[in-house]
C-alpha cells in the first residue's frame, strides 16, 4: 500500500507545470498518440506527497505510471514513442532517427535555452537573449519551408518541442510575422488544430491575448 498521504497511480499521470514549455511538449506528445492519462498540474511550492516522494527533487514534467518514473521530456518522449509507436515520433531508420534527435537537440540548446533566459526574470539576460533567439530563427526560417511540418513532411518530435516554444514568442516580444512568412505560416496552421488547442494550459490559452 502506499504511504499515508500518497496517491496510488496505475493509471499513466502527466505532472505537468502550468506554464513551461517542456510540459507543453509532453502534452502535445500525449494528445497526438492519443494516450489516456491523469493530468496533474503542479505548484512546484507544493508538490503533491506522490510526487515529493517519487521525484525528491520535483521535476517537471514528470510520467508516472504504477513503478514507471520518468522525467526530462526527450526521455518521456522517446519512452511513450517506442511503447506507443503510431503515429511515430521520429523515423523508423537508424540515420533518420538519428537526425531527429540533432535537431531536437538544436531546438533545446539555440532557442529553448534563450526563451529560457527572456523569461527567467533577469534583466539583462533576457536583454541579450532576445534579440539572440529573434536572429537565430529568422536565419533558421528557410528550414520552416522544406516540408508540411519542420524539416518533415510529418509531424514528429521536433514540432512537439518546437510549437511550445513558437507560442510563448509574442508574450516574450518577438513578434511571429517578424520571423519571416515561413515561421508565421507553421506556427499560425498549427496553432489553430483542435490538436494543439487540447495542449494548453489556461495560463498558456491567455498568451493569445
Amino acid at each position: 500500500m502506499p504511504p499515508p498521504g500518497q496517491r496510488s497511480r496505475s493509471a499513466m499521470t502527466l505532472f505537468s507545470h502550468v506554464d513551461c514549455p517542456r510540459s507543453h511538449a509532453i502534452r502535445f506528445v500525449l494528445a497526438l498518440k492519443g494516450l489516456p492519462h491523469e493530468l496533474v498540474y503542479v505548484d512546484p511550492a507544493d508538490p503533491p506527497s506522490d510526487l515529493r516522494a517519487a521525484v525528491p527533487t520535483v521535476e517537471l514534467p514528470t510520467l508516472m505510471e504504477r513503478d514507471v518514473v520518468l522525467y526530462e521530456p526527450r526521455i518521456i518522449a522517446e519512452y511513450l514513442d517506442e511503447r506507443f509507436p503510431h503515429p511515430p515520433l521520429l523515423p523508423s531508420d537508424p540515420l533518420g532517427r538519428a537526425r531527429g534527435r540533432l535537431l531536437v537537440h538544436r531546438i533545446e540548446q539555440e532557442w529553448l535555452s534563450a526563451l529560457d533566459q527572456i523569461r527567467g526574470g533577469v534583466a539583462e539576460l533576457a536583454l541579450a537573449a532576445r534579440p539572440r533567439l529573434h536572429d537565430t530563427l529568422a536565419e533558421s526560417e528557410p528550414m520552416f519551408r522544406t516540408g508540411k511540418y519542420f524539416m518533415s513532411p510529418d509531424i514528429g518530435l521536433a514540432d512537439c518541442m518546437l510549437l511550445p516554444i513558437l507560442w510563448r514568442l509574442p508574450a516574450c516580444g518577438i513578434p511571429l510575422h517578424d520571423l519571416g512568412a515561413g515561421i508565421d505560416g507553421y506556427a499560425q496552421r498549427l496553432f489553430g488544430t483542435p490538436l494543439f488547442q487540447r495542449t494548453l494550459s489556461d495560463v498558456e490559452r491567455a498568451m493569445a491575448a
